[in-house]
């Protein structure tokens, strides 16, 4: 669905974010983008959406090459940024003059989102907090039926009840003929929800792993104190002792939450590595 070959960018005068970037995405999996600031997450997103063009390389989408940006590939591919700009207009009225760049817009999807989060289609988008705005965003982008849906931070600004919502409705809008990759700081938001997770540092993709292999991999336990004749992957300070990261040698499936995953993957490489090669 989306393969991305060995692309380079730059932003002038700034270092290469990428150099020969290689990634390839199927359908009917929601994607997490993980990595620290200038890791080069949400130039990624737009690259893939064809709001930036690389240097060096090919991102085909869908079968289109995503920086000639025809028609047929816009009318399938929705990206709610971080940053973003929306008219003054009603929630209906931006219904009404965008919808129509989406052949298979459902309305009746689109009122039943709104309803989840709390909005209604007479108020003004300029009225609307931050997160609000997202949710309508959100929205309206399911609500298109789009294959591909790209979100930048999608949890920042939103409260308790509308996180969980998005967790909800995002799941449940899931097929295997559309894809979701989603850039998130926020890790904890994304637990039981993103899967394959993909982890981006100095411009690579270090890490790129389902969930179920991530937990027959790794073990995570809390310890007073490291025992250093077992075999420790990463371990960082908590209260009472320590997390610690170590290979799953029991064989079940264990429970490892992402920011402890992320830490492991930034901080032992090499280790982790090792591991998921054996």
């Amino acid at each position: 669905m989306i393969t991305i070959d060995k692309i380079a960018f730059s932003y002038p005068e700034k270092r290469d974010v990428f150099d020969s970037l290689d990634l390839s995405l199927s359908g009917g999996n929601i994607y997490g983008l993980l990595g620290k600031n200038g890791a080069g997450k949400s130039t990624l997103l737009k690259l893939i959406a064809g709001l930036l063009f690389p240097a060096k390389g090919n991102i085909e989408v869908l079968g289109f090459k995503a920086k000639q940006r025809y028609p047929d590939f816009l009318r399938e591919i929705f990206i709610v940024n971080e940053e973003f700009f929306l008219p003054s207009s009603s929630l209906r009225e931006y219904q009404m003059l965008y919808s129509r760049f989406y052949p298979r817009f459902n309305e009746i999807l689109f009122d039943e989102y709104l309803r989840g989060f709390g909005l209604d289609k007479n108020q003004k988008l300029s009225t609307l907090s931050y997160g609000q705005k997202k949710n309508f965003l959100l929205s309206f982008g399911l609500a298109t039926d789009c294959k591909v849906m790209i979100l930048d931070e999608p949890t920042n600004g939103l409260d308790i009840p509308s996180k969980s919502q998005f967790r909800k409705i995002v799941a449940n809008a899931i097929d295997e003929n559309r894809t979701f990759i989603i850039s998130t700081h926020q890790a904890r938001d994304m637990e039981n929800l993103i899967d394959p997770i993909i982890i981006l540092d100095e411009g690579q993709v270090v890490f790129f792993e389902h969930y179920e292999t991530i937990s027959k991999k790794l073990t995570v336990s809390k310890e007073k104190e490291i025992d250093g004749k077992k075999n420790i992957v990463y371990a960082e300070p908590t209260f009472g002792g320590y997390t610690v990261v170590r290979p799953n040698d029991a064989g079940g499936e264990t429970n490892i939450n992402l920011e402890i995953l992320f830490n492991a993957v930034i901080h032992s490489r090499e280790k982790i590595k090792e591991v998921f090669s054996a």
